[in-house]
């Protein structure tokens, strides 16, 4: 059973053709970032820094908890990337 992955409306503006909800098999959080960008070139950048480690303003959380590159995917995960909003 594949992850489902939820992206935010403004990354999917910049890769035509990207999905706002994408199944797709991946074992880890790691895995899902490097199948986004075989999809969609250039979309792990915009996640991920050169560390590697998830964005500072990125979040991603899976199964409602707030994860890591380094976080396991199980069969039927229900994984968000949001985008951090700060203000004054």
């Amino acid at each position: 059973m594949p992850v489902l992955v939820r992206l935010p409306a403004h990354l999917i503006a910049l890769f035509p053709g990207a999905e706002r909800r994408v199944e797709m098999e991946a074992s880890s959080v790691a895995e899902m970032m490097a199948a986004l960008d075989a999809r969609w070139p250039g979309m792990r950048d915009r996640l991920c820094d050169t560390t590697p480690a998830i964005r500072r303003h990125i979040n991603v959380f899976v199964d409602g908890r707030r994860a890591t590159l380094q976080t396991p995917l199980k069969p039927g995960a229900d994984v968000f990337v949001l985008t951090a909003i700060s203000g004054g």
